[in-house]
């Protein structure tokens, strides 16, 4: 069946540096477009970056700059490198498929992995 995993979340300092990854099988990684997203205590889930199958990215406005996304089709599997890490970055993070190889919008996406938990101490 369809399943993603996470690996890679860990406990971090202010500044530090982390990389996500999310491994994917049961469907044709190279044909969806993949993302990240991330839910803190208390708030709704919200995207934190998207790739599609051209490669091509978008990154939410508290990411730009500090944070990579990429895939490796061969692999099957999507990263995500995070430096510069705030506290505010702590949250739960979700490796996800959108149904479609373009990422129009931060909707629609409707295969979610189990998440990896990040927290990051000031």
């Amino acid at each position: 069946q369809v399943q993603l995993v996470e690996s890679g979340g860990d406990s971090v300092q202010a500044g530090g540096s982390q990389r996500l990854s999310c491994v994917a099988s049961g469907y044709t990684f190279s044909n969806y477009c993949m993302a990240w997203f991330r839910q803190a205590p208390g708030k709704k889930r919200q995207g934190v970056a998207s790739i599609d199958t051209a490669g091509r990215t978008n990154y939410g406005d508290s990411v730009k700059g500090r944070f990579n996304i990429s895939r490796d089709n061969r692999k099957k599997t999507l990263y995500l490198q995070m430096n510069t890490l705030k506290p505010k970055d702590t949250a739960m993070y979700y490796c996800t498929r959108r149904n479609s190889s373009g990422c129009y919008s931060w909707s629609e996406f409707g295969v979610w992995g189990q998440g990896t938990r990040v927290t990051v101490s000031s």
